[in-house]
């Protein structure tokens, strides 16, 4: 059998399986941008999962909280990594919410898709406490249907569509609202506190 040309054999090599992680960890819009930044994760979306009422819309999820569906390149980056990255970016100490985000919608959870995910993140938050000297309160839970929120809130910290009226300003494009909410809130400087230098996501550290 003659041989395939170079090019045609990359061609016909089959692509990688895209492979999927599902953190919570707090405001959506935050996690969504630090993930984004990684090498190796596509278009994360955000969404509300982990409950049981019906069609969760932003301020009115019910019983779910605020969750990131994170699709990844196995071949570039591992779930352990995404993991790691993921405790190392939120307050896991803070059952109550995240920040100045208070209640059931903001709390942190690692949604495992299949057994081998549930071994993986609790080994890392084995780890993590082991490093902190402390118990981290963020569960690794089953999977639960995902819900993506509105178009409104995806991709909210890069988006240049301005607010006619916000918390922050008036006419502010949403990727200005979201870098005054995030300092605001006090997110980067609460895992500043925990982490130090290994928060991945803060200014000088950042992963993109």
């Amino acid at each position: 059998m003659k041989a395939l040309p170079f090019a045609l054999l990359i061609l016909a090599t089959p692509a990688a399986a895209q492979e999927t992680a599902i953190f919570a960890g707090g405001c959506f819009w935050c996690v969504e941008a630090d993930f984004e930044s990684v090498e190796g994760v596509g278009d994360a979306i955000s969404g509300f999962t982990g409950g049981t009422t019906p069609d969760p819309v932003y301020r009115r999820s019910g019983d779910h909280i605020e969750a990131v569906r994170i699709p990844y390149d196995p071949t570039e980056v591992d779930y352990e990594r995404l993991v790691s990255l993921f405790l190392r970016s939120i307050d896991p100490f803070d059952a109550g919410g995240q920040f100045c985000d208070r209640g059931l919608e903001y709390t942190t959870a690692i949604f495992a898709l299949n057994e081998e995910q549930r071994a993986i993140a609790e080994a890392q938050i084995a780890e993590a406490e082991e490093e902190l000297g402390r118990e981290i309160v963020t569960p690794v839970v089953d999977t639960s249907e995902f819900y993506p929120v509105d178009d409104y809130h995806q991709d909210y910290y890069k988006s240049e569509e301005r607010l006619p009226v916000s918390s922050v300003g008036i006419a502010v494009p949403k990727s200005v609202a979201y870098k005054r909410y995030r300092q605001g809130c006090g997110r980067d400087a609460r895992v500043r506190q925990v982490w130090g230098d290994d928060a991945p996501f803060l200014p000088e550290n950042g992963e993109s």
